[in-house]
């Protein structure tokens, strides 16, 4: 199992970044395949970034392509999503989400493949 807790959300005006951290307890972090999605208000959740065990593979959703970055550091169990040339439109709850179950290449982008997720952090982007 793996417990995952989100931070670095916060407030910013459009144009601006920031960097979203994710915390997994358990030592087997590495074996997890990561994913980042967000729910805006009155929205479905959807796939923002995905990254494999090993950092070497990422996938991103055309929205957010050239303008976020995901990335994780296996040693200090923790997967990052930087976020840059922010829009109001990315404003949202994001959560990080864990699969053990090495479904990376067929289903990265599906929420339902996942069976770890956080909490969320708020993100809101000003005009």
């Amino acid at each position: 199992q793996v417990q995952l807790v989100e931070s670095g959300g916060g407030l910013v005006q459009a144009g601006g970044s920031l960097r979203l951290s994710c915390a997994a307890s358990g030592r087997t972090f590495s074996s997890y395949d990561m994913g980042w999605f967000r729910q805006a208000p009155g929205k479905e959740r959807e796939f923002v970034a995905a990254i494999n065990w090993s950092g070497i593979s990422t996938y991103y959703a055309d929205s957010v392509k050239g303008r976020f970055t995901i990335s994780r550091n296996n040693a200090q169990n923790t997967v990052y999503l930087q976020m840059n040339s922010l829009k109001p439109e990315d404003t949202a709850v994001y959560y990080c989400a864990a699969d053990g179950r090495g479904t990376y290449y067929s289903r990265r982008s599906d929420a339902g493949a996942y069976g770890y997720w956080g909490q969320g952090t708020q993100v809101t982007v000003t005009s």
